[in-house]
């Protein structure tokens, strides 16, 4: 049996850039949305002229969805901030002719893309989504929901309070303020499961919101006292909102 020091060096060793979740296979596991967010995208692109991913991460979701769209945009965007992801979703999606701009934020004129869309973004500016919407244009994300994970944030941190800022109801409001109509709302919770410590500390090192300023060193008595296998329930939302064609369409 791999001994607990040598699994907490394993898992300090894996890169954790990007959102290639690969490495956890046979280490974790953890269920799926029923709705499939990837397998929607194909299409939408298809669909679409300009299209924006907003904290794209690695592109690794993005690439994917452009090499099954049956037919490419004319202009393909994307925003990351943090500089090891951005160089490679720059490698991921340069085959597409994609740009991508180092940012947080979205610096882009008025009624720029006809589709927008984010998977997991640290958060949602509503007015800004619907400034650079053409109209008609549609937005998609899937989301992290409300208290995902808590199970073990608790676990390593003491109990949390659990706020409601990725609180579906409440992304559907901020939505319907924005001026947008929002035409999909679903949420689910999903099993998860950690096989060994390895897999949890990669998890909390590249999932940095979920314990914040983790480190080995810090919590290593709280590793080793963690019951393995262990199992939290990870909470996700599709949200899908429209920009109405007009004032008239609005009301």
């Amino acid at each position: 049996m791999t001994s607990f020091d040598a699994l907490l060096a394993e898992g300090e060793a894996v890169p954790v850039d990007g959102w290639d979740f690969s490495w956890f296979e046979g280490r974790a596991t953890e269920e799926r949305p029923a709705w499939g967010y990837a397998s929607l995208l194909p299409s939408r692109i298809a669909a679409a002229t300009a299209v924006l991913d907003v904290q794209t991460g690695g592109g690794e979701v993005l690439a994917e969805a452009l090499a099954a769209a049956p037919r490419k945009p004319l202009t393909v965007t994307a925003t990351e901030a943090w500089p090891p992801n951005v160089a490679l979703a720059r490698a991921a999606l340069a085959g597409f002719g994609a740009v991508v701009e180092e940012t947080d934020g979205l610096p882009f004129p008025d009624e720029s893309f006809d589709l927008v869309i984010s998977r997991h973004p640290v958060d949602t500016d509503w007015p800004e989504i619907a400034r650079i919407l053409k109209p008609g244009g549609m937005y998609l994300s899937q989301q992290v929901g409300t208290g995902t994970m808590h199970e073990l944030t608790d676990a390593m941190m003491g109990p949390q309070p659990v706020g409601d800022s990725r609180d579906p109801a409440r992304h559907a409001e901020w939505a319907k303020a924005a001026g947008l109509t929002v035409v999909d709302l679903r949420s689910a919770a999903l099993r998860t499961e950690f096989l060994d410590v390895a897999a949890v500390v990669v998890y909390l090192r590249k999932v940095v919101w979920i314990v914040p300023g983790f480190t080995v060193a810090a919590y290593r008595d709280r590793l080793r006292s963690l019951p393995i296998p262990f199992v939290a329930w990870s909470r996700r939302f599709l949200i899908e909102a429209r920009k109405p064609e007009s004032r008239d369409e609005e009301q």
